[in-house]
């Protein structure tokens, strides 16, 4: 038996005016004359976005949702290099407080996906800088919302650079200038285009990483059927007290394959299911569709009617 539990990605389409990923450009930072006047604006805006992370979770909890992405761009220009001494967290301590003390009585499993310019095989020694400040960010939000850092950032293994091998070999030589407490936070997911589930699969295990297999990316780009590794991503896990996690979407047509469509093919992923049920007791499988929490509910009226399906709440179901 397996236990398979739901999540979706940053937003919902069926609450209004609920955005967490309200912006500004640093064009338009730059139009406000008054500095001052221009942070307090971006602090507003990055209060909004936590305010509506909290009306997210709390749709969630209605819903029987237990398993979320934060958006990833909850904070506008926190890592800008035209401003260095903005203290960002310390306005949002407030917002930050209210997450966390909702979070503590309605536990959900919450993790983050930094977008694609955090690269950690990048040559580039900027580039790389860069990351990890990025990932410090996203380090200190986890800590504001009083969540466990253990495996909560979702990154692709990085670019390929003209050489895969040399590469990945990048990655091993520049994860010893990553800092322990960043390490611990990360995961590692193959790619559509580049780094196979079994290149990613090197990584994860000569370095103690879980790895986030991705079956659409894995359909799109592959070197041989992904039963072949399926024990070696569990292996990833052992060490993690989080359940294994896997990404699922749907392709949106034959000639836009790596595309996600609106919903999740329900047949495709119940044969998948069927292949690794038993093989561990409990699995998170975050649903990347274009219509987010929408696509979890199709879903889950889709598997009440599949047999050997055994409906657990609005979002979980057993595999017997």
């Amino acid at each position: 038996m397996t236990i398979v539990r739901l999540g979706y990605v940053a937003m919902s389409v069926e609450l209004q005016n609920c955005s967490p990923s309200q912006t500004m450009t640093f064009a338009q930072f730059q139009k406000l004359r008054d500095q001052d006047a221009a942070i307090r604006k971006l602090e507003r805006i990055a209060s909004s976005n936590l305010e509506h992370c909290l009306r997210l979770l709390k749709h969630n909890e209605a819903n029987q949702v237990h398993f979320f992405r934060l958006s990833s761009r909850l904070i506008p220009l926190a890592n800008h290099a035209e401003l260095p001494d903005w203290n960002y967290l310390k306005p949002l301590e407030d917002p930050l407080k209210k997450l966390a003390d909702y979070i503590h009585t309605h536990p959900a499993r919450i993790d983050f996906h930094p977008d694609h310019f955090v690269v950690l095989n990048s040559p580039q020694k900027d580039t790389f800088k860069n990351s990890l400040i990025t990932l410090s960010m996203h380090e200190r939000l986890l800590k504001g919302m009083e969540i466990d850092t253990e495996h909560r950032c979702v990154l692709h293994v990085g670019g390929g650079y003209e050489d895969k091998e040399k590469a990945l070999e990048t990655f091993i030589h520049n994860w010893a200038y990553v800092p322990q407490t960043i390490q611990r936070m990360i995961m590692l997911e193959n790619d559509d285009t580049t780094f196979t589930m079994n290149e990613t699969l090197y990584l994860c295990e000569k370095l103690g990483i879980p790895m986030v297999f991705d079956y659409h990316h894995h359909l799109a780009n592959h070197e041989h059927d992904w039963e072949k590794d399926w024990e070696r991503v569990v292996t990833t896990w052992k060490q993690s007290r989080l359940p294994i996690k896997m990404h699922i979407s749907s392709p949106r047509s034959e000639k836009e394959f790596r595309a996600h469509a609106d919903y999740v093919d329900s047949d495709m992923f119940l044969s998948f299911l069927n292949q690794i049920k038993g093989t561990v007791p409990e699995i998170y499988c975050m649903i990347e569709a274009k219509q987010k929490d929408a696509a979890l509910f199709r879903l889950m009226a889709d598997m009440q009617t599949k047999e050997g399906v055994d409906i657990i709440d609005k979002s979980s179901f057993k595999m017997e």
